[in-house]
């Protein structure tokens, strides 16, 4: 995916983000598989190519702070992240167009 679609196209990832810290920082961190490099390598692989880059959590704003994975994954997206709602959409999209 990475060297298959230009750096200008548009990413958006969907989810709550709530993993095992360990799946973003350490390699062989995955619970469904070895992967030789932490999460946190690809996910900025992918911040680094494609600058239009956002992340729609399902999960309340306002219980973001409470789970460290969120927190990690936001720093990583630039807090580029915003709530599954049609006000977070209407955010994320006017970031996109950027």
């Amino acid at each position: 995916m990475l060297h298959k679609f230009p750096s200008d196209y548009k990413v958006i990832f969907v989810g709550d983000a709530s993993m095992s810290p360990y799946e973003i920082m350490m390699p062989g961190g995955s619970v469904e598989h070895m992967n030789e490099e932490a999460g946190q390598a690809w996910m900025e692989r992918v911040t680094n190519i494609y600058h239009h880059a956002v992340w729609l959590n399902p999960v309340p704003r306002e219980h973001w702070d409470y789970t460290q994975s969120i927190r990690m994954m936001r720093q990583l997206f630039s807090d580029r992240m915003y709530p599954l709602t049609l006000e977070g959409l209407d955010e994320a999209m006017r970031e996109l167009v950027r």
